[in-house]
């Protein structure tokens, strides 16, 4: 085999943002964390990832937003932190090897959208590929888990049922046919998931009216999933699953104007909204990628003539995107 240090190009990986088709929350543990079982699909959008064996004395990491504008790389922690863990894991061999790399942003930051643990995701395969080593599926998964509670979905390559506090994952069956298309809008206002979760625990009106239902929803996606679902399937029950997540109004409560947006989206597009796990991204599901490019339309010419109000300090993030990880026919 080539010396990684010798090869020519760098290790490129995509890092694909995640949406929650469903969001129980079944109880709390013992280990304070939340006991979840989640639909999650992987999308289109995705962050980018260069890596290759260093000249320098230390891993390196430089990350650029959408317009290549330079970022604070210390905001980026999930990637150096599996790193490290994936350095632990394969032993000296790694040692000797510092890693140069290159992040490209494009998913929205605390957003709901699981880009920084799909970073991390990315950076422990892109090093074992850098490096030449290899560690057990097994293995592998103890390290993602150990990085972040989303992190071991994303070596699923698919969709997949996530359950425990995100380390039990289930691969399922991918859409029949053409992948759906889903519109995405991120406001550009802080949103916190341990706050979410907070007020989730709390009660009252930042709780769900009728949590069982929505373990329910959860549970009957993953059996229609089972026996193949088509995009138009999945599009035609948005209505239940834009109402599967137990934290929508517990991200309501905390990032105001949140819900009447949710609202405005509804009346303009004519179809349901959902949130992506605990916001404050909001989704519409369609039967295609030209459909949701429609309608991203719309929305970003409502947000110019204010049609719709976004809260938030800057413009919001709006793009049509669809459900990826191995759609077939």
């Amino acid at each position: 085999m080539t010396p990684p240090q010798d090869r020519l190009g760098p290790v490129i990986r995509l890092a694909p943002a995640k949406l929650n088709l469903t969001l129980a929350v079944v109880g709390r543990r013992g280990d304070g964390f939340h006991e979840l079982h989640s639909v999650m699909a992987p999308l289109a959008l995705a962050d980018r990832l260069s890596m290759a064996v260093g000249a320098g004395p230390r891993d390196t990491l430089h990350v650029v937003g959408p317009g290549g504008e330079p970022l604070d790389a210390a905001a980026y922690d999930s990637v150096p932190r599996a790193i490290a863990e994936t350095r632990r894991a394969v032993g000296r061999r790694a040692d000797a090897m510092p890693l140069a790399m290159r992040l490209e942003k494009r998913i929205p930051v605390a957003a709901g959208l699981a880009g920084g643990s799909s970073d991390a995701a990315a950076a422990l395969l892109a090093a074992l590929e850098a490096w030449d080593a290899e560690l057990e599926p097994a293995e592998r998964h103890e390290v993602a888990a150990r990085v972040g509670s989303d992190v071991p979905f994303f070596l699923a390559g698919g969709i997949a049922l996530v359950r425990g506090r995100g380390e039990h994952v289930t691969p399922l069956r991918a859409i029949v046919g053409e992948p759906p298309g889903v519109l995405i809008l991120t406001p550009d206002t802080p949103s916190s998931t341990a706050g979410a979760f907070a007020g989730f625990d709390a009660g009252g009106p930042a709780a769900p009216s009728d949590p069982r239902s929505t373990r329910l929803t959860s549970e009957h996606l993953v059996a229609e999933l089972a026996a193949g679902l088509q995009a138009v399937d999945l599009a035609n029950r948005a209505g239940v699953l834009a109402a599967a997540n137990d934290l929508i109004a517990a991200a309501e409560a905390q990032v105001p104007g949140l819900r009447a947006l949710r609202l405005a989206l509804r009346r303009l597009l004519g179809v349901p909204i959902g949130l992506s796990g605990s916001g404050p991204t909001l989704w519409a599901l369609y039967p295609s990628a030209d459909e949701a490019l429609i309608a991203e339309r719309r929305v970003v010419t409502a947000i110019e003539d204010r049609s719709i109000v976004v809260p938030g300090s800057g413009a919001p993030f709006v793009t049509a995107t669809t459900i990826e990880g191995g759609s077939r026919r």
